[in-house]
């Protein structure tokens, strides 16, 4: 799922957590600009990339406004239009959706909340500037400050100059992690509400598990 994505990492253990106890106030800085461009936008698209170190890297679409998003994976599809999740599989002949309450997907990191995941039980700080094609990206490193968080680490790449989020890496606490990178992005796009919601009239005949 594309908010359950993660590759094994190295050792990371508690001396890492408590090296350093503070917010970065270079990284909050970067945080709350790129926080504030996503909530002044009329919604977004992007394809990306996501690998979990099991697997090749496979490829996807989400668009996301405001609360809501959909994701387009191979065989699956997630929308949330803020109120309820439906995630529709879809494997030769055979469909099915489950729908959820989105209330109940709180302890997941979706699309949305990433970009505001840093206000509450995280600390941050900068690790640095690179430029990949010209353009000039910042890590930041988000570390959880409750040990029994489920993501205990969350590393965001940011664009420099166009305060755009070009991905991240979530270390969740089973030892795994998932990596996300957006191939194209597309900022300030008009996207109708319907969008954000199943309509089982265009996909056919499909089996409904209904767990709200």
């Amino acid at each position: 799922m594309f908010y359950r994505v993660v590759w094994i990492v190295c050792l990371f253990g508690l001396l890492t957590q408590t090296a350093y106890s503070q917010k970065d106030p270079k990284a909050k800085a970067i945080l709350d600009a790129v926080s504030q461009k996503y909530q002044s936008l009329k919604g977004m698209k992007a394809n990306f990339e996501f690998s979990d170190g099991r697997m090749q890297p496979r490829t996807g679409e989400v668009a996301i406004k405001g609360e809501k998003y959909r994701i387009k994976l191979p065989e699956q599809e997630i929308f949330n239009n803020g109120k309820t999740v439906w995630t529709f599989i879809e494997s030769g002949t055979y469909k099915e959706v489950t729908i959820n309450n989105a209330s109940d997907m709180g302890d997941e990191l979706t699309p949305s909340s990433v970009y505001n995941i840093y206000k509450k039980g995280y600390n941050y700080q900068l690790l640095g500037e690179r430029t990949e094609n010209k353009v000039v990206l910042q890590e930041i490193e988000l570390l959880a400050e409750n040990p029994t968080a489920p993501f205990k680490r969350v590393v965001l790449t940011v664009d420099k100059e166009k305060k755009d989020l070009l991905g991240w890496e979530i270390y969740d606490d089973q030892g795994d992690v998932f990596k996300y990178k957006f191939t194209g992005l597309e900022t300030n796009t008009d996207i109708p509400d319907a969008y954000f919601s199943f309509d089982p009239k265009e996909y056919g005949k499909v089996e409904i598990i209904d767990l709200r």
